[in-house]
């Protein structure tokens, strides 16, 4: 019991060291309420998130989850009484359910840095890197960056019906599902079996109600299910192309050489592409040797689904079965939708100290 305490002792102090510098770095210190109304949780996720967080209720506030993470009550916290611009930090547990890996924690503690402001995103980006680069710099760690905006604008500018680019839109998280749906736009796979009656024009009306949709929305899908097999595929070398920028995995002066070469034929992904031109001189400019950074345009895109745009991660890579000892990137989206409307570009990161010190006690 002795040792556990001084474990959770020693991982308390790195914490409040960690919140400490970022207080130095000119952040305010805020802690955000353990247990987090799920209706916001709910309304950004879905009801993906129940599988991962621990849920209660309350009599008077209803739903409520275990915080999950700290970015989102941070975000509400700014977008109802925030001054900007605005750097905030922050220390304490996060709980995350474990069904699959009893060995992987459910309680850790977080650190974190956020940045608010408008002025200057790529300088953001790179201060937030830099911080955390400095504060690693003793652990055998290699960074991974990566820019999730620049696949979004590639799908965005696909040449194909917009429900299509919706879709694709909501799966960029989830690599999978992004691959299956743009075979099937693209006319790779065949359709379904579950699809050929209704898409050969069988009647929706044929079946019988079960469930809780109405009529008239399984008219409206059966509908969209028609509507989208008529409409012609994605043409092959735009999934050519798709594929070549996601396949982009180099060094940052390398990667950055293939994307100005696909945005020849890819127009659309010019504007995120000079971000990330900007981005990099900021972080020379922070010193940082970008000639050894890796960027990955698929980065993030199975761990960070509120990330929009620059995405960073730095791992143990001789103890691969160790989550990421810090993760980060930028939400603008997410303040987008939690300020109704109101937005700020905004970008941040956490660490894990107690993954600090298992690598710190390991050297």
């Amino acid at each position: 019991m002795s040792t556990q305490i001084n474990a959770r002792a020693q991982k308390l102090a790195k914490a409040t060291a960690l919140r400490r510098f970022f207080e130095g770095q000119g952040a305010t210190p805020v802690e955000p309420p353990i247990l987090q109304p799920a209706d916001t949780l709910l309304d950004l996720y879905g009801e993906d998130i129940r599988a991962r967080a621990y849920v209660t209720s309350d009599a008077l506030r209803g739903e409520q989850m275990l915080r999950p993470d700290f970015t989102v009550p941070v975000v509400e916290m700014h977008m109802r009484d925030g001054a900007e611009p605005a750097r905030y930090t922050y220390a304490g547990e996060v709980f995350r359910r474990q069904e699959h890996d009893p060995k992987r924690a459910n309680e850790f503690l977080q650190v974190g840095y956020e940045v608010f402001d408008r002025h200057d995103p790529a300088g953001a980006d790179a201060e937030v890197f830099a911080l955390f680069a400095q504060t690693l710099k003793d652990l055998p760690l290699r960074a991974v960056t990566g820019d999730i905006g620049v696949l979004m604008a590639a799908v965005n500018g696909l040449d194909t019906t917009a429900p299509r680019k919706q879709a694709l839109m909501r799966h960029i998280w989830r690599p999978r599902r992004f691959r299956k749906l743009l075979d099937r736009f693209a006319r790779r796979t065949p359709v379904p079996a579950t699809r050929t009656a209704l898409l050969a024009g069988q009647a929706a009306s044929t079946a019988p109600l079960i469930g809780l949709r109405t009529k008239a929305e399984i008219d409206a899908r059966v509908a969209a299910l028609q509507e989208d097999a008529a409409a012609p595929p994605i043409a092959a070398a735009q999934v050519d192309l798709i594929e070549a920028l996601l396949d982009v995995r180099e060094v940052m002066p390398d990667a950055l050489s293939q994307l100005h070469d696909l945005a020849i034929d890819m127009p659309q992904i010019n504007v995120a592409v000079e971000r990330v031109v900007a981005r990099e001189a900021a972080l020379r400019a922070r010193g940082v040797d970008t000639g050894d950074l890796m960027f990955e345009t698929s980065h993030g895109r199975s761990s960070m689904e509120y990330y929009d745009g620059f995405v960073f991660e730095f791992r143990a890579q001789a103890r691969p079965e160790l989550p990421s000892v810090a993760t980060g990137g930028r939400y603008d989206a997410l303040t987008r939708e939690l300020g109704r409307g109101d937005a700020i570009p905004a970008v941040g990161g956490v660490i894990r100290p107690g993954l600090m010190l298992e690598l710190e006690a390991a050297r």
